[in-house]
């Protein structure tokens, strides 16, 4: 690489103190808004997870009385996925595609500001339904109705939350899609991206294609709530099922959009602690491109019960284990790159080699519920539970942990505790299979999910699945800590960071300047970290 970069932190009159943060434009600092927040609601629908697990303890109704119950459920899900994975993400990619691209900044960065700043307001307005006299909605974070319709007024807040996680989900999309294709550096082509870039890429398409889907479905849904529309009401000649349709069609490119960022990471993480170019460079974006083309035509497999017809009901089940090639790809290619690779095990290393493991074993049980027969025993079951607590918790959730140990030396400067960081591993990942694991047992024996009681056959279980859940909960306290102590100090980081770590992030110092590159470096294959044949 020829380093015609200069790095200078020259910012001219920087605004201090609040006003910094409200009105930055900078991608470094938004970035931290959003991981900042993540963080919060993390802890936020944490703690709903625990009020869930306490009152699932033992059988018997203990602490909630059920109609709370399904509401915790509901915003667990609502807050998790669209208040702690989705902005981790967003902040993730804020703060590491422009250096990654050589980039000096985003390219919409007033757009990049406001598509922030709506987030807070969505959740407070969600999190506010809980104090209404009606509470917050108990349909589960689905929102099926007829279900969802006899909820009270506190309705239309969830929907208009909905509405503004969605515009800002679209404008952050947008933002890094004009900024990947628009700002590389120069000789940084399509096929020089890092992984991460890439999978991105791919999950911003995915962002602007389903997020409308969403607003139409629960626009719909509000009409029928409020202005006796008939949409979805059976009384109206509205049809139920359709909802359904519309709402997997949405949801299930969403769960790719929490998991396609994560394989990004990993995809950073592995080569580099294995001292190795990523196996497979090409075989990945292509891989990732036709995960992203798949998750559209396979809403329905969420519909087995429904009484779909067979011809249908067999496309999806084909499409559906389909999908399991590109992943099976991924998998593949990680492992082939730590094979002989010089491996070390630094925090950031084990959480991707977790990720890869239990990840696969989420992978595992999504194929064996999308055989159509099968399905109908493992429906709505705590099966399903533990399968997609398996692709999120061990897969998004881990991959943004290892991110944040991986990145935290070059945001910060400073080198988290290691032996800290060690610990918070182990005990995640032990706890959080003590947590999910018994559940495929009780999903397999026939205990049905968001109930609050239980038949005393599922009671060891859900023992087991409680302790394991607490040990999990205050295992992130740990982590809190260290994100904390690593940002009040510690040893210095060097610009690398890590031995092996190659690409135009770790060209700059640690901390990242907040200005990254005044002249856009020039990328060739010595900086290019994935590439498969040296040009």
């Amino acid at each position: 690489m020829t380093d015609t970069t200069a790095h200078t932190d020259d910012h001219h009159s920087q605004p201090k103190g609040l006003a910094r943060w409200l009105f930055t434009t900078n991608h470094k600092e938004i970035g931290t808004l959003y991981l900042v927040f993540s963080l919060a609601m993390f802890i936020v629908g944490g703690a709903m997870a625990m009020i869930i697990r306490a009152e699932l303890f033992q059988p018997g109704l203990q602490l909630v009385n059920p109609e709370f119950f399904n509401q915790m459920t509901t915003m667990h899900a609502l807050v998790m996925i669209f208040g702690a994975v989705m902005p981790a993400f967003v902040g993730l990619a804020n703060w590491m595609v422009p250096m990654m691209i050589g980039a000096p900044d985003m390219a919409l960065p007033r757009m990049n500001n406001w598509s922030f700043w709506i987030l807070p307001f969505a959740f407070l307005m969600l999190l506010s339904t809980l104090f209404m006299p009606t509470g917050a909605p108990a349909s589960g974070w689905t929102l099926y109705p007829p279900l969802s319709l006899q909820g009270g007024n506190s309705f239309a807040f969830v929907i208009f939350a909905i509405h503004l996680m969605g515009i800002s989900s679209i404008m952050g999309a947008i933002n890094i899609i004009a900024t990947i294709l628009n700002m590389r550096a120069p000789g940084m082509t399509l096929l020089r991206m890092p992984l991460f870039v890439w999978t991105w890429l791919i999950t911003a398409f995915l962002l602007i294609a389903v997020m409308p889907v969403l607003a139409g479905a629960v626009t719909m849904l509000l009409t029928d709530r409020f202005f006796d529309t008939s949409f979805f009401n059976a009384a109206g000649g509205g049809d139920p099922v359709m909802y359904q349709h519309i709402f997997w069609f949405f949801g299930h490119p969403e769960v790719y959009i929490m998991i396609l960022p994560a394989f990004g990471i990993i995809s950073e993480i592995i080569p580099t602690f294995s001292r190795k170019r990523l196996f497979g460079y090409t075989s990945m974006v292509y891989a990732t491109a036709s995960i992203a083309f798949l998750s559209f035509i396979v809403w329905a497999h969420h519909m087995f019960t429904t009484g779909m017809p067979l011809g249908a009901s067999l496309f999806f089940m084909y499409a559906t284990m389909i999908i399991a090639v590109p992943t099976g790809i991924k998998i593949f290619n990680w492992v082939s790159t730590m094979w002989r690779g010089s491996m070390t095990f630094e925090t950031p290393m084990l959480f991707a080699i977790a990720f890869v493991v239990l990840f696969t074993i989420g992978g595992l049980s999504g194929i064996m519920l999308a055989i159509v027969p099968a399905d109908f025993q493992y429906h709505d079951t705590y099966f399903v539970v533990a399968h997609f607590h398996y692709v999120l918790v061990t897969g998004a959730v881990f991959a943004i942990m290892a991110a944040a140990y991986y990145w935290l030396p070059k945001w910060t400067g400073n080198m988290y505790d290691e032996r800290l960081g060690k610990i918070h591993f182990w005990w995640s990942t032990i706890s959080v299979n003590v947590l999910f694991f018994p559940q495929h047992y009780l999903g397999l024996a026939g205990m049905p999910r968001r109930i609050p009681d239980y038949s005393v056959q599922f009671a060891e279980f859900n023992l087991i699945s409680s302790i394991g859940g607490f040990a999990f909960g205050i295992a992130q306290l740990l982590f809190v800590w260290i994100v904390i102590k690593c940002v009040r100090g510690g040893e210095k980081a060097t610009a690398q960071v890590w031995d092996g770590a190659r690409g135009l992030e770790w060209t700059v110092p640690s901390p990242a300047p907040l200005h990254t590159f005044d002249t856009p470096p020039q990328v060739d294959d010595s900086v290019s970290a994935h590439k498969d044949q040296l040009a």
